[in-house]
């Protein structure tokens, strides 16, 4: 059984005639791209692309496959429409909100594959910081959040008649400038270790941030740069330059647009949890099938 998503690549890229253009026209990076393709040339069994420096072609076992996945994505499309008149997705309007990693490399996937499904529904996006987007599902002012939780932390609640789904659960890891020398060992760097480190400290009052970065400061990292806005961009920037050590999510560090050292963390209860926030006790059919699009979507990544 091939997955839908994957075939949905292999199409584009066939109308596309590169990697980097399919990837643009499906919101993935070109990476992420190639990851789905890499995947779905092991479910076939057969080599289905060829790089060149102008881009890529489909070998002729990949235009085979392409010219099928046309027609399966074509009736599962006819398909969605006809369960969205079922099931009173046929219009409406749906308010997404969502903060800047998840937005661009996660979000965007997702959104395309609704689209597809839901061409009716008009989509309204607003960037909210976390813990700001469950405040503005609470109000109404959203109907779905993207947010997030760190830690170590302390705990804090979901306002009345809003929930959480968890959706993703990635580890912290320390990245460094190339070569770096807590970047060439093995195994798991003990936090301790980054006692003496000159530290770029990601938005200590930002309050999601704020457990991490006390427990980094008991571990003795001394902050070099302070970012008061969490901009994980910036601070990879800044790493890769050799100005610090910094501890972000696995997906800031895979990501990142400068080259960086990444060593994982011991213990490995530092992480990042993305979640979901959604009204409780409401009928929405857009949200809920959202949601399931995005169960399935970051489960993949």
């Amino acid at each position: 059984m091939y997955d839908p998503t994957r075939l949905a690549a292999l199409v584009a890229v066939a109308e596309a005639g590169s990697i980097t253009r399919a990837a643009a026209r499906l919101g993935y990076t070109a990476p992420a791209l190639s990851q789905q393709l890499a995947k779905l040339e092991r479910e076939s069994g057969a080599t289905l692309l060829v790089r060149h420096h102008r881009g890529a072609r489909l070998t002729a076992a990949g235009e085979l496959l392409a010219a099928r996945a046309r027609t399966v994505l074509d009736e599962m499309d006819r398909a969605r429409h006809e369960l969205s008149r079922l099931a009173g997705l046929s219009g409406g309007r749906l308010k997404v909100g969502t903060f800047t990693t998840a937005g661009i490399h996660l979000l965007p996937p997702v959104l395309s594959s609704f689209r597809r499904s839901h061409p009716d529904v008009e989509l309204t996006l607003a960037d909210y910081e976390p813990p700001n987007g469950v405040s503005a599902v609470a109000t109404g002012d959203a109907d779905l959040a993207l947010t997030h939780a760190y830690e170590p932390a302390a705990s804090s609640a979901a306002p009345s008649g809003v929930a959480l789904e968890t959706l993703l659960v990635e580890e912290l890891v320390l990245v460094t400038a190339p070569g770096h020398i807590l970047a060439g060992g093995t195994g798991r760097l003990p936090v301790a270790d980054l006692a003496g480190q000159p530290l770029i400290s990601s938005a200590p009052a930002h309050p999601p941030r704020q457990g991490v970065e006390s427990a980094l400061a008991e571990a003795g990292a001394t902050p070099a740069v302070v970012c008061e806005t969490p901009g994980y961009a910036l601070v990879c920037a800044l790493v890769s330059a050799g100005i610090g050590v910094a501890v972000v999510p696995e997906m800031v560090a895979a990501m990142s647009a400068t080259p960086l050292g990444v060593r994982p963390l011991e213990p490995s209860a530092y992480r990042r949890t993305i979640s979901v926030a959604y009204r409780t006790g409401e009928e929405s059919p857009a949200a809920d099938t959202l949601r399931a699009l995005l169960r399935g979507g970051f489960g993949r990544a």
